[in-house]
This record gives C-alpha cells, sequence and structure tokens, in this order.
C-alpha cells in the first residue's frame, strides 16, 4: 500500500479515534431521531417553533447538540488526519478527550439548559488547541525540510 509505510505505526491510533467519532455522531443523529418522534417535529423541519411546540426549546437543545457537533467535525478531523502525521499518540490521546467531552456536551445540551452542555463538554476546546498545536508543529517540520 504506496504510502502508508511514511505513516507512523502509532498513526493507527488516530484512525481508530476517528472511527468512534464516527460511532458517537450516529448515536447522536439517533438521539435526535429519538426526540423529533418524543417532541412530534417532523422532517424537513430542523428546528421547532416555539409558537407551535411547547417542547421546541427540548427539541431544539437536543438537534443543536448534535447540529454543533457536525459542525465542529471538519475541523477535528483535519487537525487529527495532520497533527496525528507527525504527533500520532498526542493526537489520538487529544482526540479522546474530545470524543469524551463531545459525549458530555451532547448529553448536557439535552436537558434543555443549554449551559449544562459546558459542564464537562468545555474541555473539547481544550483537545482543539492541542491538536492545533500538533498541526502547527507538523507545518513548521515540513517548511524546515
Amino acid at each position: 500500500m504506496a504510502g502508508l509505510e511514511l505513516l507512523p505505526k502509532e498513526y493507527g491510533y488516530v484512525a481508530l479515534a476517528l472511527v468512534a467519532y464516527c460511532f458517537l455522531n450516529f448515536w447522536m443523529a439517533f438521539q435526535v431521531g429519538k426526540a423529533r418522534k418524543k417532541y412530534k417535529v417532523f422532517y424537513p423541519t430542523l428546528y421547532a417553533s416555539e409558537s407551535e411546540n411547547k417542547d421546541a426549546k427540548l427539541f431544539n437543545c437536543v438537534q443543536r447538540g448534535h447540529q454543533n457537533s457536525l459542525e465542529m467535525m471538519p475541523m477535528f478531523f483535519m487537525l487529527m488526519i495532520l497533527g496525528g502525521i507527525r504527533h500520532p499518540c498526542i493526537s489520538s490521546g487529544l482526540g479522546c478527550l474530545y470524543i469524551i467531552s463531545r459525549f458530555f456536551y451532547f448529553k448536557g445540551y439535552s436537558t434543555g439548559d443549554p449551559q449544562n452542555r459546558l459542564k464537562i463538554g468545555k474541555y473539547g476546546f481544550l483537545a482543539i488547541l492541542g491538536l492545533m498545536g500538533c498541526t502547527t508543529s507538523l507545518g513548521l517540520s515540513l517548511l524546515r525540510g
């Protein structure tokens, strides 16, 4: 497999962390589907209207928890893929921190009180900053040759 021999063997941890996030994303999507049924918010409606649905805030918090995770996914994946080339163990560790914090971010948001998303979910931002450092390190090492 051309090119794979250039990656450190520990890069496998990066790949596995990314797959773990995909499972988390599927689980969050399933939770949104359950909330759609429970709160009677049918497709293609993305968010419930408070004037039409007494449970709009509860549904919208579940939906927003997943939507925010989708918004962050491209940055997380890019930082993991690139930062993991030079720092696979650090990146995969930070990736696991991010995934765990995203789970609690979603669970907290799903309570209906958006502030609950930050109790443990706030640590995901530290993971992102660490991944930015790993990717910056890769970029600098490439420029230095």
